[in-house]
């Protein structure tokens, strides 16, 4: 199975900006929603977003609501998290990953395809 490359991690000053992106294979992808979750050591992955099959409906965890945006391109088999207002407490590694599940889901379980990750560092 072709997996899910993300990108544009790296280093940014809290208040600053990043946006991930994730390639996706594309004789699938229009079937399943997307999200993204995040990993720092020691602790278990958490939810941070997920997006729907045909973009209707959007989750957000608490922490990052109102400051990341989850979206995708249907055309290019692209996902993508917009994260404004960085803060410390952001940093981790962020993972890409798809569902069947095509409204979309909050939930780890409910996500079968996963990234390798791309490190966030938010610098005080």
């Amino acid at each position: 199975q072709v997996p899910l490359v993300e990108s544009g991690g790296g280093l940014v000053q809290a208040g600053g900006s990043l946006r991930l992106s994730c390639a996706a294979p594309g004789d699938t992808f229009s079937a399943r929603s997307m999200g993204w979750f995040r990993q720092t050591p020691g602790k278990a992955r958490e939810f941070v977003a997920s997006i729907s099959w045909n973009s209707d409906r959007t989750y957000d965890a608490d922490s990052v609501k109102g400051r990341f945006t989850i979206s995708r391109d249907d055309g290019n088999y692209m996902v993508y998290l917009q994260m404004n207002n960085l803060k410390p407490e952001d940093t981790a590694v962020y993972y890409c990953a798809s569902s069947k599940v095509i409204s979309g889901s909050w939930s780890e379980n409910d996500f079968d395809s996963w990234g390798q990750g791309t490190q966030v560092t938010v610098s005080l």
